[in-house]
């Protein structure tokens, strides 16, 4: 709940901080840029002294807007420092990678659930959509990346690669030796998000068996219900062998015949 209100708190600040921008682009023309903060967008806006009816009313819609703005980052800040204090409280070391900050960390943490219904490190990579998909032609063997699964789970990890790539982390290491190999930017990419989600999955089987004690299924925090939000990760229903028609329980009655007696017909004749 608390990651779909941050979600929805970014959206709105990306709807909101064009509006801003744009009426200081008029009211500042050749001095305002694009993408400041509000920081800087206060001092510019303080210091527009316009004498006509219209850049006295543009200036006051952009102070309205620059407090909207600066309201909408507020939450956005404090959700952030909730949704920190909810993964640290469930004891998860997810924060400690690099390119996973709170917000991914938690949205993680809900669409996963019990890591234990995963059975290996395969089946969690095709649930987050980063197993390959052979496309392969000819004699060029190529995967690509996979469109099924998880798709906020798949967004999650897209969002720590571009991190990874951004700063001077491992990732960046291991994106950039599997471009020297010869793999495109989208190959390599996709490489890097399977890494990842294999890293998550181990550190979330590593969360798991450090909680203490044992649920009902047998595994380490393990629940009879998922708190998860998709279903459990099974074989799909075209790859499940069908099964063969059940075994006859009950004989079919049979009608009784009609016997003619020959002898009844032979004293009548």
């Amino acid at each position: 709940m608390l990651t779909n209100r941050r979600e929805a708190l970014t959206r709105r600040r990306v709807q909101t901080v064009d509006r801003p921008q744009a009426l200081l682009a008029e009211l500042l023309p050749g001095q305002a840029k694009r993408d400041i903060t509000t920081g800087q967008a206060k001092p510019m806006l303080a210091s527009v002294r316009p004498r006509d009816s219209a850049g006295k009313t543009r200036r006051r819609i952009a102070a309205e807007e620059l407090a909207e703005l600066v309201a909408v980052e507020a939450k956005i800040k404090k959700a952030t420092a909730e949704l920190k204090t909810i993964v640290l409280a469930r004891n998860s070391r997810l924060m400690d990678h690099h390119g996973i900050g709170p917000v991914v960390a938690a949205r993680i943490l809900a669409d996963v659930g019990d890591i234990t219904r995963f059975a290996d490190r395969n089946r969690f990579a095709s649930w987050t959509g980063t197993a390959p998909l052979d496309a392969s032609s000819g004699e060029q063997n190529r995967h690509r990346l996979s469109r099924a699964g998880n798709r906020r789970m798949n967004h999650m990890i897209h969002i720590a690669a571009v991190t990874q790539l951004r700063l001077d982390t491992e990732g960046r290491a291991y994106y950039r030796r599997k471009r020297a190999e010869g793999k495109k930017p989208m190959e390599a990419m996709r490489c890097l998000k399977r890494r990842i989600s294999d890293t998550i999955y181990r550190q979330l089987l590593a969360d798991a068996h450090q909680t203490a004690g044992t649920g009902p299924g047998g595994h380490c925090g393990a629940s009879q219900e998922s708190s998860a939000v998709d279903l459990p990760p099974h074989i799909d229903t075209s790859d499940q062998p069908l099964p063969g028609p059940a075994n006859q329980t009950l004989r079919p009655t049979s009608r009784p015949r009609k016997t003619i007696h020959v002898r009844s017909l032979a004293s009548a004749g």
